[in-house]
């Protein structure tokens, strides 16, 4: 059999959506691939951080997170990059003059920061752990990096930012969006430069429209059946949904598992 190298993600693929679990049978399918030989790796618009302590609960020792920009190969961080500062820097002004509280993350963890309290008075309070630091009236230019930006602006106002499309984003909550890198597909060309391996055995798993990118031209592209249909569209192949073993199924179904 030839080697495949699988990358997955996480929420609504490998995890179950409303409990955060991880599905039993799809941890269960991860063990298989590697025993047979394939190389199995997480790709996900979670930042590494958050990706980490999933990864090992998983059995996976390669991670594509960050939305493309960070790489972990054999469970080693080769590279975590922040956002396009000078485009970041412009969204950050453009969303203050607009009127929109706003949190910036400028590491690789739970902190964000705050010039003031807008953000937690339009939007709330985060529901993922968060510590807020509150640096008044702070220069956005003063940031060395920035991951990742949240805005508090809600869906019927979005055309009130221009810079709206110069970042990747997406919306988790009604009341904001979030501003992360949109470049799965890039990172996973990345990862396989490092591994050395050939992009026409890449096989990717997704169900959302952030995987969307990743879904490209060349490679095998298997749509969860909890799917959106725009990922469906794309797919090579549309498997069960996730809760419904929909990983081991479509794994068995090409014969990449016994």
């Amino acid at each position: 059999m030839d080697k495949k190298y699988f990358f997955f993600d996480i929420d609504g693929t490998l995890t179950n959506k409303v409990s955060g679990e991880l599905i039993p049978s799809a941890k269960k399918t991860i063990h298989l691939l590697q025993e047979n030989g394939h190389f199995v790796c997480i790709a996900t618009g979670r930042a590494n951080y958050k990706t980490k302590a999933f990864a090992k609960h998983a059995g996976i020792h390669h991670i594509v997170s960050n939305g493309g920009a960070a790489l972990t190969i054999n469970d080693v961080l080769l590279k975590n990059s922040p956002l396009d500062h000078k485009k970041a820097i412009s969204l950050c002004c453009e969303a203050e003059k607009a009127g929109f509280g706003i949190l910036i993350a400028i590491d690789d963890n739970i902190d964000v920061r705050m010039k003031n309290m807008r953000f937690i008075e339009q939007a709330g309070f985060r529901q993922e752990p968060t510590r807020y630091f509150l640096d008044l009236n702070q220069p956005y230019e003063e940031y060395e990096n920035i991951y990742k930006i949240y805005i508090a602006v809600p869906k019927a106002k979005e055309n009130n930012l221009s810079l709206i499309n110069t970042l990747g984003h997406i919306r988790f909550a009604d009341d904001y969006l979030t501003f992360q890198h949109d470049r799965k597909d890039q990172g996973i060309m990345e990862m396989m430069e490092q591994v050395k391996g050939n992009l026409k055995d890449v096989v990717v798993f997704g169900d959302d429209y952030n995987d969307l990118v990743m879904f490209q031209d060349g490679w095998t592209k298997i749509a969860m059946g909890n799917a959106c249909d725009a990922l469906k569209k794309k797919a090579t192949f549309v498997t069960k949904a996730n809760t419904d073993d929909g990983i081991e199924f479509a794994c068995r179904h090409f014969g990449w598992i016994k």
